[in-house]
């Protein structure tokens, strides 16, 4: 009797196996397959579309917008660093990097 409970343990051993190597066969099989597809459907739509026109340049903030909006970071830096969310450090940092750009 234990010779054929050992049998049957290896078959079920043997069999779990090759059925985890299929599916991970399988499952790479669809991967490769469906990065084929999106490719090709990438392509195609590539070709499809008409070409683009160049993007004219952005025209250049005014000055003046540009001045509040540092005013305004600075304010809310200054909020965060009397909160002590940020050290002095931190403020320092930040700060001179909003008065750089």
């Amino acid at each position: 009797m234990p010779g054929l409970l050992r049998g049957v343990a290896r078959t079920a051993v043997i069999a779990g196996t090759a059925t985890a190597v299929s599916n991970r066969v399988s499952r790479r099989q669809a991967g490769r397959w469906a990065a084929q597809d999106d490719q090709a459907a990438a392509q195609q739509q590539q070709y499809a579309q008409p070409p683009q026109q160049p993007a004219a340049p952005a025209a250049a903030p005014p000055i003046a917008d540009d001045m509040s909006s540092k005013i305004d970071q600075l304010k809310e830096l200054g909020a965060l660093k009397e909160q002590g969310i940020l050290t002095e450090a931190e403020f320092a940092e930040q700060k001179s990097r909003i008065l750089s750009a």
